[in-house]
């Protein structure tokens, strides 16, 4: 089976800003992504857990999957929203099927 070459980009973020995040990426021409809460973790603050908290609060993992040459511009609306607020945003190389739908 044809594999084709695209980047997945995970970007951590509170879930308040959630919308504010997917507006920008929809924004910048990014059609598709997956959205997972995040129950807890470890980082520069220390340990945190979701753990009682009620609502949105706590943290989501908003991931795409997209063409190389698209990254750019998916980073630049991120940032735009992740870089004044707590969040992580990591890129790795993948490997999909079905590169029209990317």
């Amino acid at each position: 089976m044809e594999m084709h070459s695209a980047k997945r980009v995970s970007i951590v973020i509170e879930a308040p800003l959630e919308s504010r995040l997917t507006d920008a990426l929809m924004e910048a021409g990014v059609t598709g992504y997956t959205i997972m809460p995040v129950t807890g973790g470890s980082g520069r603050s220390g340990q945190w857990t979701r753990d009682g908290q009620l609502g949105r609060s706590g943290m989501v993992n908003v991931i795409c999957l997209i063409k190389p040459e698209r990254l750019d511009g998916l980073l630049k609306a991120a940032f735009t929203v992740v870089e004044p607020h707590i969040g992580v945003v990591s890129v790795t190389d993948a490997q999909v099927l079905r590169a029209e739908r990317f």
